[in-house]
């Protein structure tokens, strides 16, 4: 081979090296973050998910992507979201509200799903088994329907002599049923007339509490949904401006002034949903990933938020709350 020819055909390998290398480099992965509600009321939900993530060796920005869909509680918009995150061929979906499972799992057989769900995975037809999930997701319940009956007991042993109770939910969202179903088995044991409240937009949470006010319930039960998550300040300061006494799932109601929480730490289940995700990007599958569910259930009093209502909490409703909020 001539010299010239040589350096030219050196050349011409050199000039390729860089692309070779680039096209050899790992493409970072993206997950899709798809959310019923907005990300104003989940900001300490979503640190936990990338606490998560971050425990199985992946950081935001640095070796993994997160693209965040919110419905802004209009979840006639999460197909359309979910279709968009398809398209854009996402390594996992992290669908962080009942009301977006069903819509992700509806959208792809293929693409891993990972779950936060306040009903039983099974009976919302999300997993065929808790302990085989099979198909391509898996998840982290935290069994809120089930406390949401509990949450009518606790109405009826904050104030004793009240006969009838209020249940506020969302009708969107896919679970109202089954909570109005087992909030209504516990009312008819305790002897209490249960109200339905329906809320959907923030004007129809004004007229729920008006409409509270008319029916002369004792307590207002506040039912688990994104929504009500995404607009839980407004919540207590309705409750509290009306004087009702109001019980919510979550801590960060109370903290944010409302009297009553009963529930799961939530942030748990979103930095359990983070470890999920990040043991699929390393290859795990879903189907061998058992649905893990909450086990720890908080009971949270602001005692600022008692005085205020005029309230006297039973003492043993005191003893055996997990944190008291002055």
């Amino acid at each position: 081979m001539r010299r010239r020819e040589f350096i030219t055909l050196l050349g011409s390998a050199a000039a390729t090296w860089p692309l070779t290398a680039r096209a050899q480099q790992p493409t970072m992965p993206v997950i899709g973050f798809l959310n019923g509600s907005s990300p104003a009321g989940y900001a300490r939900m979503v640190a936990a998910f990338r606490q998560g993530l971050k425990e199985t060796g992946f950081v935001e920005g640095q070796n993994v992507a997160i693209v965040y869909r919110w419905a802004e509680g209009d979840f006639d918009r999460l197909p359309a979201l979910a279709a968009d995150l398809v398209r854009r061929q996402v390594s996992v979906i992290a669908a962080t509200s009942s009301p977006a499972n069903l819509v992700a799992k509806n959208a792809t057989s293929t693409i891993p799903i990972v779950f936060t769900t306040g009903t039983d995975p099974v009976q919302f037809g999300l997993v065929t088994s808790l302990a085989r999930p099979s198909g391509n997701v898996t998840g982290v319940t935290q069994l809120n329907v089930e406390i949401v009956a509990k949450r009518i007991e606790l109405a009826h042993e904050l104030v004793p002599t009240a006969t009838a109770v209020a249940l506020l939910v969302n009708p969107t969202d896919p679970i109202v049923d089954f909570e109005m179903k087992d909030s209504q088995a516990a009312a008819l044991t305790l002897g209490l007339q249960l109200h339905v409240l329906r809320a959907s937009t923030e004007a129809e949470l004004d007229e729920a509490f008006t409409k509270f006010l008319q029916l002369r319930a004792g307590v207002l039960v506040i039912a688990t949904d994104v929504f009500f998550n995404g607009h839980l300040e407004r919540l207590a300061a309705l409750a509290t401006r009306h004087l009702v006494p109001a019980i919510y799932e979550y801590r960060q109601f109370v903290t944010a002034g409302g009297l009553i929480s009963y529930g799961p730490e939530l942030t748990d289940s979103y930095r359990l949903a983070g470890i999920y995700t990040g043991r699929i990007l390393k290859g795990e599958k879903p189907a061998d990933l058992p649905v893990q569910q909450a086990t720890k259930v908080e009971l949270i009093i602001n005692l600022k938020t008692v005085k205020t209502l005029g309230l006297v909490i039973p003492p043993a409703l005191l003893a055996r709350a997990e944190e008291m909020i002055e």
